[in-house]
């Protein structure tokens, strides 16, 4: 029995749900297909990490393939996207690179056969568990044996998921370029947006890729660059090319293929008469711990999905990734916009969308922000995190920065509140330093915070960005209100004193919840900081007013 082996460009392989509801697999090509009337809206996955990493999947193959060479040239494919023909056209360009299977070299697999154990192939998927969580019996949330084997298009993106989130896995297995389970956040641009327009709106603007650079972006067309004991790492500009950031290659990996007659993948339900039911792998494949973090566009980048820090000034670039608690309003700075002190940095997909796309669309799309990655753990995956959030702006420049000052000034003030609000607490139940500051229910006081107070933050910024005077001192203040509102109901329900209640309890409850009062109205140390974050003008008090008028 033979089959024939799969190309991730010239293949129906994608799982895809139209506007009708239909459901379909289609190659790449096809995301512009019946535009007008039933466009592709979503992929169509069982598993929440293959919808994201498929996007990054269609996003890098834009990028490397039909990436528009400025914005102009963006504007007009989204006014009048491509046709499928055109898209067949540029990515055959790069099909040679793209056999998941069959003779020669296959997708974001080693050049070499390796002899090695087969692994099971349930442990492509990152969350999977490992050797010492089966030993331990300790996979209780995630079983082992879920998947026993995987139909040919969810072991493409199982494997493309793991190469490019390759959390640490012990001796090396290396991490992925943006080192493990990084944070990627993507612009929806409108309610409704069909799969085309989301990934047409995160394409950077570039050059295709030319036929000599093929090895440099495509690490499986050439023999392995090891980071072995003589330290290689694989840098842009010196031994790979930028666009490589796409298609990086960390795991030496070769899947196990096994002709089958009628069966069908565990993950998805699809038959497929080739499976997949392990992999072998080696250690030591790539490094990226070269590659540095610039701008895309201008040189070596850590990738234009994910955003950056660094811990102080001329430090490395690094990637930013999700944290326990998941992602909100609190991280509008690094999300969005950049840090006050220049050390963090949105995605360059979500500073083009807001410094020039968002303005040069014609209609109002009320867009949103996508931010999702797996919460890791050293080599253990706590969850996969996603969260949606709206994307405010306007189309006038000097009123944006003055919405983005607002944003950084009012969660700066939250920051501020919160942690107040937590140490109030800790000070009511248990006294003054005598439980950590992390411990598990102040932690929850603190969430509990931020997520009380996110759709007021929202609002503000609507508000704000309707603005036509500039003067935001009102929302400030309102602000202010708001959070100081929530902080002192918080508190509340966090600090019950019951009929029992003893003496010296009672009386270090109402103590800090004084302080909380005092920094809620503006005064006190605390409170004249977080209306110092806020630039609202801090009351005189009467005792220094007196003064001031006596002399």
């Amino acid at each position: 029995m033979t089959s024939q082996p799969l190309n991730l460009i010239t293949d129906p392989w994608l799982p895809v749900r139209r506007k009708s509801g239909a459901v379909a697999f289609i190659r790449p090509a096809q995301i512009v297909e019946e535009m007008a009337d039933d466009p592709v809206m979503a992929l169509d996955w069982p598993r929440p990490d293959f919808r994201v990493a498929s996007l990054e999947f269609l996003i890098g193959l834009l990028a490397t393939a039909f990436p528009p060479e400025d914005e102009d040239a963006w504007c007009e494919s989204w006014e009048k996207p491509p046709s499928v023909e055109v898209l067949d056209e540029a990515f055959g360009r790069v099909a040679d690179a793209f056999w998941l299977d069959g003779p020669g070299p296959r997708f974001l697999q080693d050049l070499q056969e390796l002899q090695s154990g087969q692994e099971p192939v349930e442990r492509l998927l990152i969350n999977a568990p490992g050797d010492s969580t089966v030993k331990k019996n300790a996979d209780l949330f995630v079983h082992r044996a879920h998947v026993t084997v995987l139909g040919r298009s969810a072991a493409a993106m199982a494997l493309f998921t793991l190469q490019s989130w390759a959390p640490s896995g012990g001796a090396g297995n290396m991490t992925g370029l943006r080192g493990g389970g990084p944070l990627v956040t993507l612009v929806l641009p409108r309610e409704g947006a069909s799969l085309w327009e989301v990934a047409w709106a995160n394409t950077p603007v570039g050059s295709a890729v030319r036929d000599a650079d093929l090895p440099r972006v495509f690490p499986w067309l050439a023999p392995t660059i090891g980071s072995g004991k003589d330290g290689t790492s694989v840098r842009s500009g010196h031994n790979a090319h930028p666009l490589q950031c796409w298609w990086g290659m960390p795991r030496r990996i070769r899947l196990d293929f096994e002709v089958a007659e009628s069966c069908v993948c565990d993950l998805t339900g699809r038959p497929d008469d080739v499976l997949v039911p392990g992999w072998r792998q080696r250690p030591y494949g790539a490094s990226y711990a070269g590659w540095t973090g610039m701008p895309y566009g201008e040189g070596a980048v850590i990738h234009p999905l994910t955003p950056r820090y660094r811990q102080k000034t001329d430090a490395e670039w690094l990637s930013v990734h999700p944290q326990p608690g998941g992602i909100g309003y609190r991280h509008w700075t690094g999300l969005v916009v950049n840090s006050g002190d220049g050390q963090r940095l949105p995605a360059s997909a979500v500073l083009t969308w807001r410094d020039a796309r968002a303005r040069d669309i014609a209609e109002s799309p009320r867009p949103r922000l996508l931010a999702a990655g797996y919460d890791m753990d050293n080599m253990k995956a706590r969850g996969f995190v996603e969260s949606e959030m709206p994307l405010p702006g306007t189309a006038d420049p000097a009123r944006q920065e003055v919405l983005d000052t607002l944003a950084r000034d009012c969660v700066a003030a939250a920051d501020q509140m919160a942690a107040v609000l937590r140490g109030c607490v800790r000070d009511a139940l248990f006294g003054k330093g005598t439980v950590s500051l992390d411990a598990t229910l102040l932690a929850n006081v603190r969430e509990q915070f931020w997520t009380r107070t996110e759709g007021a933050f929202f609002d503000l910024l609507h508000q704000a960005a309707r603005l036509t005077d500039g003067d935001d001192i009102g929302l400030r203040k309102d602000w202010l209100h708001q959070i100081g509102r929530a902080a002192m109901a918080l508190f509340d329900a966090s600090v019950v004193l019951a009929p029992d209640t003893g003496a010296t309890e009672a009386q270090r409850s109402a103590l800090a919840r004084r302080r909380l009062r005092v920094a809620v109205s503006g005064g006190g140390k605390e409170g004249g900081s977080i209306m110092a974050v806020l630039k609202i003008p801090v009351p005189v008090a009467r005792k220094a007013a007196a003064r001031t008028k006596r002399q």
